[in-house]
């Protein structure tokens, strides 16, 4: 794939409920094998890293993913960046994820994109989806110099390796709702991993993004969610984890997101990696590869 022609779709270990906040920690978390086989039979042409080492180290994560034909899009990775002396730490950490992609020997072809978030607090973790409307949740003057300050050090470390990052807003962290989402384009030069699905929940409308911001855009995670789940949520004051465990994430077309008139934005002016992403729980009845397969179903519906 080259991002000057063409689109092409992956999945990625979170929709089979293997991420972060589950994989060593949860049960019925499936191993990276079974997601594996899993997005390759759905027709997914390839996969997000989720965990580092979820799906292999080095040679055997090219060999797993080689013998199903999928390639990689990209890796998650969050970062403290408005404090610095943690900074240096953590790129460490964010070479060894260079490193998984290194391993892989691209070379001149669509390169994984390093997807980069911030850390969030248990702040804006304990209100997800109020920052737009309460912008006193979010940073001031010099928190954002150093917020910005600190992507650019990741933004080099990428670029010294090789690979062009982009930033992942999030429910939850600090980065969420569409003002803070403008002020990271406004104050740095890293690319925008527009996520349907969390801008969705943060307040802001996904078709228009990626009209708006279509020149920042430089890789696309496509989920639909259900807005009532969260304006529930936040009614309530509830934590982020409720997101999860209320199932606001859901089938393409079965929520609140303007599939059609983002498909037309990316027909009109993407070209890259869409990551269908379905943000669940792990649970055993098999319910998450149906759904993949749907997904998988209803792009190709509509000519993806």
């Amino acid at each position: 794939m080259t991002a000057a022609t063409r689109v092409e779709i992956a999945n990625a270990p979170v929709s089979y409920g293997a991420f972060e906040l589950t994989v060593g920690i949860m049960p019925d978390v499936p191993d990276g094998d079974a997601v594996l086989d899993a997005v390759a039979s759905a027709g997914y042409a390839g996969v997000d890293l989720g965990p580092l080492g979820y799906l292999g180290y080095g040679d055997e994560l090219a060999s797993n993913l080689s013998r199903r034909g999928l390639s990689l899009s990209g890796g998650f990775f969050e970062l403290p960046f408005t404090d610095h002396g943690k900074m240096t730490s953590a790129l460490r950490e964010l070479g060894n994820l260079l490193d998984a992609f290194d391993a892989l020997k691209v070379g001149s072809g669509q390169k994984p994109k390093p997807t980069l978030a911030d850390v969030g607090s248990e702040l804006r973790r304990s209100r997800p989806g109020q920052a737009a409307s309460d912008r006193s949740l979010g940073f001031g003057g010099e928190e954002w110099r150093r917020f910005a300050e600190g992507v650019e050090m990741a933004v080099a470390c990428c670029r010294e390796r090789g690979y062009e990052a982009t930033f992942h807003h999030e429910t939850g962290t600090r980065i969420e709702a569409p003002w803070e989402i403008e002020k990271v384009l406004e104050l740095t030069s890293i690319g925008l991993c527009l996520d349907t699905g969390h801008l969705l929940l943060g307040g802001g409308d996904p078709a228009s993004a990626m009209r708006e911001w279509r020149h920042r855009i430089n890789h696309l995670h496509l989920k639909d969610a259900r807005r009532s789940v969260v304006d529930q949520i936040v009614r309530e004051a509830a934590p982020v984890t409720e997101i999860w465990r209320r199932k606001a994430f859901c089938r393409l077309g079965d929520g609140d997101l303007d599939v059609a008139g983002v498909l037309d934005q990316v027909r009109d002016s993407y070209r890259g990696w869409i990551v269908v992403e379905q943000d669940v729980l792990p649970e055993a009845d098999g319910a998450a590869a149906a759904d993949q397969l749907a997904n998988r179903e209803f792009l190709a519906a509509r000519g993806f």
